[in-house]
Order: C-alpha cells, then sequence, then structure tokens
C-alpha cells in the first residue's frame, strides 16, 4: 500500500519561517561577487564601501571668473574701486579649472567692471580668502566611508563611487534558483492536451518572481511522478544552487513523494503551514541548501512562495523584503473562514463615495484568474470565524493607491460586455479603470444601496408588468436612482453542438442535467419565471441547485460533462461553441445614483456605451441590441433622455 503524507501538526506562518530562519542562519553561506559600478544599481553592498580619491581633485573654481590674490582686493569698494592687471593680479578661470597659489579667491565674472582694456578689470568689493573655491575633498575624501554594508545601490550612488575613483564594487551575490515542476498528468505549454492533462504554469511564474527578486532562476523540464528521478534531480541541483523550488507533490497524496525524498537527503524543518490556500508546504534543507516545496495549485503556489521564498531570498541576497501598502476597506461580502487558518481572499479594490470597498473574487485554490483580477489580499487571521459584510479589513494591495482611487466599482449580474468596456475604458480616459464583481442583479441591488459600488448592472423581470429592472429599483431605494440604459441581450437554453439530449423546451429541463446561475441572478429570476408560467416545480430539475456565477461558467460546465443544458446569453454560448435555443430578449441595464450621474468615472461608462467601436464590437459578438445603450432613464417619473 502506497504511503501517505499525514499532517499530524500545522504550524502559523510566523513560526514556520522562523523555524527555518534558524536553521538556515546556522547553515547558509553569505556569498559575494565583484561587478563593475557600471552594472552595480539595484545590488546589495557586501561590505562598506571607501572613497579612492577625493573630490574634487584639486583646489578648484567654483564659478566662472577670475582668480584672484585676495590680499590685493583689500579696501576696494564703489566710492574706491581698485583696478587689477592679467597675469600680475588674477587669472582667467571656468567653473572646474584649478586654482593654484597664489591665487586664493574667486570673482564671478558678472561682479566685474570693464576698463576698457582686454588684460585690466575694475572691481569695487574686497574677496576673502576661498571665495567660490571649491578646496580639495570638500565633497569626498580619500579614504571616507562611501557607502555601508547592506546598502541597496542608487542612481546617485553609482555617480558619487565613480566620482569617488571606484570603478567595480562587491556586492552580494544575486541567488541562483533552480525550479522543478512534478507530476505525470502535467504536460509543457504547447503540447496538445488530453483527458487528465494538466499544463504546467506555476513553474515559469516561479522563475519571473524569483528574477523579479534579482535572483538568478532557472526552469527544468517536468519530472514525473517519480521517487528515484525527483531524489536525483535534487540531488543535482543542491550542489550547483543556492535555493531549489519543487513545485507539486508537497500534499498527501499517494504519488506525492517529495517529503520522503528530502526527508532521505536532509532535514524536513516543517511540513504543513496553518495557512489557506497553501497549507501543505514543505520548508526543507539538503547539504546546507534550502530546499522548498509548494502546493500544486496556482493560488496556493502563489501564497507559498510569498510567504517563504520571497523572504529566504531575501535573506540570502541581503536585502529586506518590499512591503505591500496595507489599507483598510469595507467588505462588500459576508466571508466565512476556518478557525484552524491564515485565510487569504482575493479581492477587487476600489473607491465609492469616501471610503475603500473590497469584493471578494473566487477563493479556490486553483482559480488562478483571480489572481490576474485581484488588486489585493485581503487577510483573515487564524483563529478566526470570518467577517460579515461591511465590516473593516486589512486588505494588502498589488496595485497603486492612485490607480485604485481612480477606478469604476461595478458589482452585479455578468456579462461579457463588462470586460469590453474595462479593456475600453483606459483607452477612453486615460488612467481611468474598472473592477467588476459578479454577485448576481439582487446582489448588486444590495452592494450598490450598502454604497459600496458606483453602478450595479442588472436584468430584473417584473412578472406584473413585462418591464424590466424599474420597479426594482423603485421599491428598494429612497434616493433619486436613474438607469444607464445597457443592451438588449438574447436569454436562452446553452445546449452541447447537436443537442444530444434533445432539448427544446423548458418542459425538457425535467429530464436532463442543468446548471443553474446563483440565487439573485437575473437568469435564475426568469427561469423562476419560466418554471412557474409552466408549472413545474424547482425539485422535478436534476441541478437546479448547481450553480454558477457567471453566463461563461455555467456555458463551459455545458461544453464539458457538468451539465446538458444551462440557460445564460447568446454571446456566451458562441464563445464556447454551443447551441443556443433563444427564450426571449432581456434589457441589461446599469442602475446608478443620480447624484452620481456626473462622476467623471460614471460620464466615461457612459460615453464607452454610446461609441461607435463598441457598437462593432457587440455586432461581431452577437446576440445583442444597442439602439438605446447609454440612455437615462430617471426612475419615479420614467422621463429619458
Amino acid at each position: 500500500m502506497k504511503k501517505r503524507n499525514l499532517y499530524l501538526k500545522t504550524v502559523s506562518v510566523e513560526e514556520a519561517l522562523e523555524k527555518y530562519r534558524k536553521v538556515l542562519e546556522k547553515t547558509a553561506e553569505r556569498k559575494r561577487e565583484r561587478i563593475p559600478v557600471t552594472e552595480s544599481l539595484g545590488r546589495i553592498t557586501y561590505s562598506a564601501v571607501y572613497a579612492k580619491y577625493c573630490s574634487p581633485l584639486f583646489n578648484s573654481a567654483a564659478m566662472d571668473g577670475i582668480a584672484v590674490i585676495t590680499e590685493r582686493t583689500k579696501g576696494a569698494s564703489e566710492v574706491r574701486p581698485i583696478e587689477l592687471t592679467e597675469g600680475e593680479d588674477y587669472q582667467v578661470v571656468d567653473t572646474g579649472d584649478p586654482v593654484h597659489p597664489p591665487y586664493d579667491g574667486v570673482i564671478m565674472a558678472e561682479d566685474l567692471l570693464e576698463t576698457g582694456r582686454e588684460d585690466r578689470v575694475r572691481i569695487v568689493e574686497a574677496v576673502s580668502p576661498w571665495q567660490h573655491i571649491r578646496p580639495i575633498g570638500e565633497d569626498i575624501v580619500a579614504g571616507e566611508m562611501i557607502l555601508p554594508g547592506h546598502h541597496k545601490i542608487r542612481a546617485i550612488d553609482v555617480g558619487v563611487l565613480l566620482s569617488a575613483g571606484i570603478t567595480e564594487i562587491e556586492v552580494a551575490a544575486r541567488p541562483s534558483v533552480a525550479v522543478f515542476p512534478t507530476g505525470t498528468e502535467i504536460i509543457e505549454p504547447g503540447e496538445t492536451p488530453t483527458e487528465g492533462s494538466i499544463i504546467e504554469s506555476n513553474s515559469r511564474m516561479f522563475e519571473n518572481l524569483a528574477k523579479e527578486q534579482g535572483a538568478r532562476a532557472e526552469r527544468f523540464p517536468v519530472i514525473p511522478d517519480d521517487y528515484e528521478k525527483i531524489r536525483q534531480a535534487v540531488k543535482d541541483a543542491v550542489k550547483k544552487y543556492d535555493m531549489v523550488i519543487i513545485n507539486a507533490g508537497s500534499s498527501a497524496g499517494t504519488e506525492d513523494y517529495t517529503v520522503h525524498v528530502l526527508r532521505e537527503l536532509g532535514e524536513v524543518v516543517v511540513h504543513g503551514v496553518a495557512i489557506k490556500p497553501g497549507k501543505p508546504v514543505i520548508l526543507a534543507v539538503v547539504e546546507n541548501c534550502p530546499v522548498i516545496g509548494l502546493p500544486g495549485y496556482p493560488v496556493s503556489a502563489y501564497i507559498g512562495f510569498e510567504n517563504f521564498v520571497t523572504p529566504v531570498l531575501a535573506m540570502m541576497g541581503d536585502y529586506t523584503c518590499r512591503k505591500n501598502p496595507v489599507i483598510d476597506a469595507v467588505i462588500s461580502k459576508r466571508l466565512v473562514s476556518s478557525l484552524k487558518h491564515r485565510e487569504y481572499i482575493r479581492v477587487k479594490v476600489g473607491k465609492v463615495g469616501d471610503k475603500l470597498v473590497a469584493a471578494p473574487l473566487a477563493r479556490g485554490a486553483g482559480a488562478a484568474m483571480s489572481m490576474v483580477r485581484a488588486d489585493g489580499f485581503c487577510v483573515i487571521p487564524q483563529n478566526s470565524e470570518g467577517v460579515e459584510a461591511g465590516e473593516t479589513v486589512k486588505v494588502e494591495l498589488y496595485r497603486e493607491r492612485e490607480e485604485i482611487e481612480n477606478t469604476l466599482v461595478v458589482i452585479g449580474s455578468h456579462d461579457l460586455i463588462l470586460d469590453m468596456i474595462a479593456d475600453f475604458m483606459p483607452q477612453t480616459q486615460r488612467g481611468m479603470h474598472l473592477s467588476s464583481t459578479h454577485v448576481g442583479s439582487m446582489g448588486g441591488l444590495m452592494a450598490l444601496k450598502r454604497r459600496e459600488a458606483h453602478i450595479a448592472p442588472i436584468h430584473l423581470l417584473d412578472e406584473n408588468t413585462g418591464i424590466y429592472n424599474q420597479s426594482y429599483l423603485q421599491r428598494i431605494f429612497k434616493e433619486p436612482m436613474v438607469l444607464i440604459r445597457g443592451v438588449g441581450r438574447v436569454q436562452g437554453l446553452m445546449v452541447k453542438k447537436g443537442n444530444p439530449a434533445g432539448v427544446r423546451q423548458i418542459e425538457d429541463l425535467k429530464r436532463c442535467r442543468y446548471v443553474n446561475r446563483q440565487r439573485g441572478a437575473g437568469t435564475r429570476i426568469l427561469l423562476d419565471y419560466l418554471l412557474k408560467k409552466e408549472q413545474i416545480s424547482p425539485d422535478e430539475i436534476s441541478g437546479y441547485e448547481c450553480e454558477a456565477t457567471t453566463h461563461m461558467a455555467v456555458a463551459a460546465q455545458v461544453a464539458g460533462e457538468g451539465a446538458d443544458a444551462g440557460m445564460g446569453v447568446f454571446s456566451a454560448a458562441k464563445a464556447m461553441n454551443l447551441d443556443f435555443l433563444p427564450v426571449g430578449k432581456e434589457s441589461y441595464d446599469f442602475a446608478v445614483y443620480e447624484k452620481d450621474l456626473e462622476l467623471p468615472l460614471v460620464q466615461c461608462f457612459i460615453k464607452i456605451l454610446k461609441s461607435e467601436k463598441f457598437h462593432e464590437k457587440l455586432k461581431e459578438m452577437g446576440g445583442y441590441s444597442w439602439e438605446e445603450a447609454g440612455q437615462i432613464v430617471r426612475i419615479g417619473n420614467h422621463v429619458s433622455e
């Protein structure tokens, strides 16, 4: 029977890192290298650097003018000017020229009066000794310390080092890092995937994260789940590199060999950290070389790298880890967390009114796109059960605060056009951005009511009037509201190509596997309306409780093996090459407070909705109409502009 790796105990991030550092401090060697000063920008000085020469190297003129014998200028005034003769009393100098005895002062050219002779000048003020002369060593004295050790070299430092005669400098060596992806199911990018294949990408992320920190990183080909091959790769690498990273194989699977290999070759200091996602981290030392095993899921892998590889590289490279800014933000959705772990929640952040709002993204360890979309992490501490919507939380930002504050926050129903508008926004108005979070139409209106969004995309059918969206705003909001007209779009049933399940109408959903949208989504409300109309109970639909948060997520499940049918928009069906059975046209609009209508971010949004470029893209995607896009409907009197 194959052996599993069991986590008998996990430790906190701080405890794990402290234990690992103590081991590495005893074993790690601080390395150095000598490089040209002209190539030293951003490097860390190994030890203090001392000047080879003085600067200036000689007494020099600080101004254009004449060098004089100051004794001969005494008594000069406007009443009794003194004339000086070139070669006897002065010599002409430019800034930086040497000044030799007997000359011991400089008069600026603009303070000289003409006499009518080229070799004579008149002065009306006496000169004090060393006036406008830079004495030797005024800036730098030979033997003086220029830079301390452990100092990150800046552009200005390069200039000073060269002025002091330093052309080469000893710096902390860049750590060399070997990166090994593992897994029999892993294939290289560019290979054609088959069932069960996973395209390898984490190792390239590690390679570039290490390079961002100044390390020299080398990524090796994928190693299959073979104990001996992994063992040999590690054994060879620790002799040539300063650090080894092994990706995947660190968890509790029967073919997760990493921890067994490292226990055989060296010492496993930590296996398992109280962090979510990212628990199966391995911190080991083999032949005095740090070897770190990181989980295979992309988000877990990234969090593990940031918490453990980054600080160890900083220790080896002799620099201080860069701290991302931490802000206070209002969380827009309730988050439940385990007491056992510190949890990292990816969030989108924007400024609404006078407060920063953080909207949670997908929490799965494999949700790599949530990393791309995220503006930062909300960290829920260990021993906390979570946070409630509206609470203030700490968010570690990965974008500049200025960019965050110039972002239009859009929370509500999902449509592919939001990604398109987000792409157009900085093109339309430089510096402006759009952040969208998908929580369904009702969820968006609740976020808008709590003032956690600028705009809420909605498509909510009033069963009594047959009119979309307006009545919901009238019922929910007391303040004056407007609808920004968006697009008309076709909703329908998405089915596999060729419709093998034979779905033709709503009634047919009772005999197939269905994937639904989340509660509060306009698409789900439309389905419920159609089921009620056909007198079909949701209990009769297999998969009614199976929820997806976007039209594309529904389409992906239908295209795969997750479902036979799902309701969504035509553009999503087209994108996933699905057949589409229309059930009706709806209005996808944008709710906003009337007082926010003139905000520059909102005006930019409206401008895009009205643009030809946007309309051309809609035509290309198919399934949309845009005759009223960007028009304003004031709720209450229904007067449109």
